[in-house]
């Protein structure tokens, strides 16, 4: 949880992405630890994962000032899921590198929400941040995501993939897209 004073908070468009509350837990639990929506991401996650997740993305803000932020619609102050930015730390893939991600709703999808979080989350990389390059991880299968990917200029880096059963234990690879500063910048 984040200090009031300190709070972090970005507008886009129709979104607000914010810092967490102690409150947004069970309803980010409640709306995306779904079959459907964690087909990609490992499965329904238990009370110990759940509680272990929720240590890590607030530990995130903590450790390096960023994280995967709550993503609130405007128009009704709906939480939609999250999407924000990391330091990457996967076992087995590349340590350290700025990583941007997203989790949304299964009503929220196909409403351009993830696009307009994820490139918001993208230029508070290159701009507040000042990273060189962020990358995205996911599993081969989820064609929705790695096109998100694809959408907002990010290119295959097969030289990062690598293998972790953690998500898709039938196709272990995990696949990352990268986007560097220039080719943000240059994108219309």
């Amino acid at each position: 949880m984040a200090d009031s004073e300190t709070e972090f908070r970005h507008e886009t468009a129709r979104l607000i992405l914010r810092d967490w509350r102690e409150d947004d837990w069970p309803e980010f639990w409640r709306t995306t630890n779904t079959p459907a929506v964690m087909r990609w991401l490992g499965g329904v996650q238990d009370e110990a994962a759940r509680a272990a997740a929720q240590t890590r993305v607030e530990g995130y803000r903590n450790d390096h000032g960023h994280t995967f932020w709550v993503i609130e619609r405007k128009d009704d102050a709906a939480l939609l899921g999250f999407c924000g930015l990391k330091r990457s730390n996967q076992p087995g893939g590349p340590q350290g590198m700025m990583e941007i991600g997203w989790r949304l709703r299964e009503d929220a999808w196909g409403q351009g929400y993830a696009k307009e979080a994820a490139a918001a989350s993208l230029a508070l990389a290159f701009e507040r941040f000042g990273v060189d390059e962020v990358i995205a991880l996911t599993v081969q299968g989820n064609t929705g995501s790695w096109g998100l990917m694809r959408r907002l200029g990010m290119e295959r880096r097969p030289d990062l993939d690598f293998d972790s059963a953690d998500f898709d234990p039938e196709n272990p690879r995990i696949i990352i897209h990268a986007i560097a500063r220039d080719t943000w910048e240059s994108q219309p």
